[in-house]
């Protein structure tokens, strides 16, 4: 039986990507068919660039319908409604670039523009994979050289690394369970 974490605090001061890692390490893994459903996220400070941008721009989470049929970032459109947006249309360059934080002030246009760069299609896959010495569930993107890979805290919440070409340091996040 995998450890259970009551409760993953949130620190008052990011954590380094060092002690984040330890903590990412020490977790238990989880297979692709155990991640299977919706799912709300958010950062987990570590002082990377991406630390707050998602939430500012009005990212909900992940959806994942099966292995083959994932959808990567869903967002909050205009009504409150969820869009599921096409990651090709996101240049991976713009992840790696140390500023990309600076555009959080911009993240209220976003629920307005996201039907723009919304789509119905699948953008990702779940596989099993070798990462820091544990086989667990992996996000692939279609089309980014990204994988987010997927840790277990509880029953009902994940911690996730977001690993992508050429990013000095990974970015963290929690996904939890949606409840239908």
């Amino acid at each position: 039986m995998p450890p259970v974490v009551d409760e993953i605090p949130m620190p008052a001061a990011p954590l380094s990507s060092e002690r984040a890692l330890e903590l990412f390490d020490s977790l238990e893994p989880v297979a692709p068919e155990e991640v299977l459903g919706r799912w709300r996220g958010e950062g987990f400070p570590t002082g990377h660039p991406l630390d707050g941008l998602l939430e500012a721009w009005h990212w909900h989470g992940k959806r994942f319908d099966s292995p083959e049929e994932v959808h990567p970032l869903v967002f909050r459109a205009v009504g409150g409604g969820l869009v599921s947006v096409d990651p090709s249309r996101v240049p991976a360059a713009l992840l790696r670039a140390p500023w990309v934080g600076r555009l959080k002030p911009y993240g209220g246009l976003f629920p307005w523009l996201a039907p723009l760069v919304s789509t119905r299609r699948s953008a990702a896959r779940l596989r099993s994979t070798l990462y820091r010495g544990k086989v667990s569930a992996a996000m692939l993107y279609d089309h980014q050289p990204i994988v987010d890979v997927f840790r277990r805290l509880d029953p009902e919440r994940l911690l996730g690394v977001m690993d992508c070409k050429g990013m000095a340091q990974p970015f963290f996040f929690l996904l939890r369970r949606q409840v239908d």
